[in-house]
């Protein structure tokens, strides 16, 4: 990449992350985290805020504090409403809300009894953006921010020039087993990954909306075969044929712009509602650096996740 191309995609980027909510759900595996976090009654976790689905996932194993930590402050705004969400909503409208991404009374809801748990500018910011929530428009929050804005475009283009496609994928997700998700999946793939996604899927533009930044994609470019191209491929093969779609609630919810109550994040269902209602105090945001936030902190920390961002140092 030339000197002139990677300071476009660097500004790109900083102009994305510093004016955009990027994620609007994570997609980190929390099962993953906590096999290998073994989280136990009081620990002390530190890790990037994302969209705080993580955060709510490893409060269940009961430590004493989770500190969310995020340079973008609008990724703390949407733990903050999920956090008061939990604290204040019977179960059928925090599903609505972040389950179905969208409420028809959320006018009324967040102006009643969200918006007095926010901070002043936590709350300026959804005052902006309560509109995401109400259905109409894009039809679902998670078709909104950075990586929804992709979500949206990938899924009206497949709707109106792949309508097939379109078709066959969802028929992908509601596979009874993993041998007939193979099959399925061996069918669309071809189709999937034509020149056209393979060519979009390489462009700074869709990378910075994804939260990708130049220095995690020459990483991949250098030292994965085919590049990035082929290491999205190459990943969504995997998914698609080694992980139940029924317990798939990440792609689940960009293809639907929902999840399910079957086949959702932890924090959406209904039996983890009081517990999680009882231990909202031990969540604690903090809107700066991890260095930052560590070189400020006076306590121990037992447990730290970080995500993908040693990749972000790449070449550093």
């Amino acid at each position: 990449m030339s000197t002139l191309k990677q300071r476009a995609y660097d500004a790109w980027f900083r102009h994305v992350h510093g004016t955009r909510l990027i994620y609007n759900t994570c997609w980190e595996d929390p099962r993953a985290d906590r096999a290998l976090l073994q989280v136990a009654s009081g620990d002390r976790i530190a890790m990037i805020t994302s969209a705080g689905c993580n955060a709510l996932d490893y409060l269940l194993d009961d430590p004493a504090e989770i500190h969310c930590v995020d340079l973008n402050s609008r990724q703390n705004a949407l733990l903050e409403l999920k956090l008061a969400a939990l604290a204040t909503l019977d179960h059928d409208d925090l599903f609505a809300l972040f389950g179905e991404g969208r409420h028809a009374g959320f006018e009324q809801l967040y102006r009643d009894r969200l918006r007095p748990r926010l901070r002043q500018a936590t709350a300026q910011f959804w005052d902006r953006h309560r509109h995401w929530f109400n259905g109409r428009g894009r039809g679902s929050f998670y078709f909104c921010g950075a990586s929804g804005d992709i979500a949206w475009m990938l899924r009206a283009l497949l709707r109106l020039a792949r309508p097939a496609l379109h078709r066959d994928l969802l028929r992908l997700f509601e596979a009874p087993d993993l041998a007939t998700q193979r099959s399925r999946y061996a069918q669309i793939e071809p189709r999937l990954f034509g020149p056209g996604m393979r060519a979009l899927v390489r462009q700074p533009a869709t990378l910075a909306l994804a939260g990708v930044p130049r220095a995690q994609r020459d990483l991949i470019t250098q030292q994965y075969p085919g590049g990035v191209s082929a290491y999205v491929q190459d990943k969504v093969r995997w998914l698609m044929t080694e992980v139940p779609v029924a317990e798939n609630y990440f792609w689940r919810l960009y293809l639907h712009g929902a999840y399910t109550r079957q086949c959702c994040p932890n924090y959406l269902r209904r039996e983890n509602l009081e517990c999680l209602r009882e231990r909202l105090d031990r969540v604690q945001v903090h809107t700066s650096s991890f260095s930052t936030f560590l070189e400020g902190h006076a306590g121990a920390l037992t447990h730290f996740v970080l995500l993908d961002h040693q990749d972000w140092l790449w070449g550093e």
